[in-house]
């Protein structure tokens, strides 16, 4: 792995922070269905640009491999369920005594900030793509996020939680740590990432 040396990290949220793949795959009764609906939902996400409701795009996902569009709403009911990954809220606490952190997620304004209280950890901005106006990988919502610490984007370290947040990031000049637990494939993703991760306990040892 190589290092990364940053002044302040950003956060991907709904992948990079919290567990939310367990409740995508508990909504749609098992773990292979749930896969494949959030890998949809990824894909839509990644394509939309422009910012769209949050929601629609998840029932919009759920339509298009079979799924009821009601679903949607039920997460919305069972936010209060996602968890953060293993050890998430005291890396984090630990980490935000020497640094700013931000968080910049594909969600609506709402949901976003309701999810970021869930990781237990104190951020210094919480970035959605409804307040950007557009999805992540559009580099206006990690420019939001860089913006929005007052940093430049070269102090700023992106720990994203998928391929294309991966590209993403890196595109806008960001360098980028893959915190993989769900052990997506990407092997572009895994060529530009300083270091790809699977506990969040793997991070504080990667910054200078």
């Amino acid at each position: 792995m190589r290092g990364a040396r940053s002044t302040v990290v950003l956060f991907d949220l709904l992948s990079a922070l919290l567990d939310s793949w367990t409740l995508w795959n508990d909504l749609a009764g098992s773990e292979e269905r749930g896969r494949v609906w959030r890998l949809e939902y990824l894909r839509r996400t990644y394509r939309t640009g422009a910012y769209v409701p949050y929601l629609d795009l998840v029932a919009d996902s759920a339509a298009a491999v079979g799924l009821p569009r009601r679903l949607a709403g039920t997460m919305e009911e069972r936010w209060y369920e996602l968890a953060p990954w293993p050890g998430a809220g005291r890396v984090l606490g630990e980490m935000a005594r020497r640094r700013p952190l931000g968080v910049v997620t594909n969600c609506s304004e709402e949901l976003g900030r309701r999810a970021a209280e869930l990781v237990g950890a104190p951020f210094d901005t919480v970035v959605t793509a409804e307040s950007a106006g557009c999805y992540k990988p559009d580099p206006r919502i990690y420019l939001a996020g860089v913006k929005a610490l007052g940093v430049r984007v070269e102090e700023v370290l992106f720990v994203a939680g998928s391929p294309l947040d991966v590209e993403g990031a890196t595109a806008v000049g960001m360098p980028v740590v893959w915190h993989n637990p769900a052990e997506l494939t990407g092997e572009g993703a895994r060529r530009a990432a300083a270091a790809v991760i699977g506990d969040l306990t793997e991070l504080p040892p990667l910054l200078v």
